[in-house]
């Protein structure tokens, strides 16, 4: 599990620094910043794994000063949950996450062929995303809807393989779609999402299904899951388990 994790980090923390413009120092880690998409907190982040936490909300600070938002990243569980009175006392709320690796059987031919998904352009993502952010922020301008969708533009160069996968509905329309990153033999499966109108009719089982029959080839397979929230469940029925947790401190 620690070789899986370490791996799994390793990924991240590489993804987040090829894609983005400009990547600086901090107290503990890095601070990935992309002035392209100011409202993306993903593409304006800290990402720390040491240190002490007076340190870092500085940083946080000093590095994401003029934004919305201050978002730091701890990827050490000890860290992180020693982290959490001094970011609560500045305001900060807090998340964790688990990172989840496959370990279930390779899906069958029939099965993955069953499951087979579309592989969708940036342009044929973008509208999707559109309407999924506009169902979000219902009362965010158009520029801002805009700039959340089309950050998926900077994920394409992060990773040696970087595909948009989706699953359709009887018709066409788009049900559920996914990320497929890969990276010297590591495969991340991110974004899963699902339309609301479409919801509880398999296809985010399709969706997995594919993908880690696509991915059967990587020496590990896995994806990130809030670790307070149902998915978590949907993902350890598909043979996915938890091999470590990270924190997120957010404040807006």
């Amino acid at each position: 599990m620690a070789d899986e994790l370490a791996r799994a980090l390793s990924f991240l923390h590489g993804f987040a620094r090829r894609k983005a413009p400009v990547v600086a120092p901090v107290p503990g880690g890095f601070a990935v910043l992309d002035a392209r998409y100011p409202m993306s907190h993903d593409d304006n982040k800290l990402v720390v794994w040491s240190g002490a936490p007076g340190p870092v909300l500085a940083a946080a600070e000093e590095r994401l000063a003029g934004l919305g938002h201050r978002l730091v990243c701890v990827d050490d569980d000890r860290l992180g949950q020693e982290f959490r009175p001094a970011f609560a006392a500045a305001g900060y709320s807090h998340e964790a996450n688990v990172v989840m690796a496959y370990r279930g059987a390779s899906p069958s031919a029939s099965a993955a062929a069953a499951a087979a998904t579309d592989r969708l352009t940036l342009e044929e993502l973008l509208p999707v995303l559109r309407e999924e952010w506009r169902a979000s922020l219902p009362q965010a301008p158009q520029s801002v809807v805009d700039g959340l969708a089309a950050r998926a533009a900077a994920r394409a160069s992060a990773a040696d393989l970087v595909e948009f996968h989706a699953v359709r509905a009887p018709g066409g329309e788009i049900a559920a779609h996914a990320d497929l990153y890969v990276h010297e033999g590591v495969a991340q499966i991110e974004n899963v999402y699902t339309l609301e109108r479409h919801r509880g009719q398999g296809f985010a089982r399709a969706l997995l299904t594919a993908l880690t029959a696509a991915t059967a080839g990587a020496e590990l397979t896995f994806l990130v899951a809030d670790a307070a929230d149902w998915p978590r469940e949907f993902y350890a029925r598909l043979g996915f388990e938890p091999v470590g947790h990270t924190h997120a401190f957010l404040r807006t």
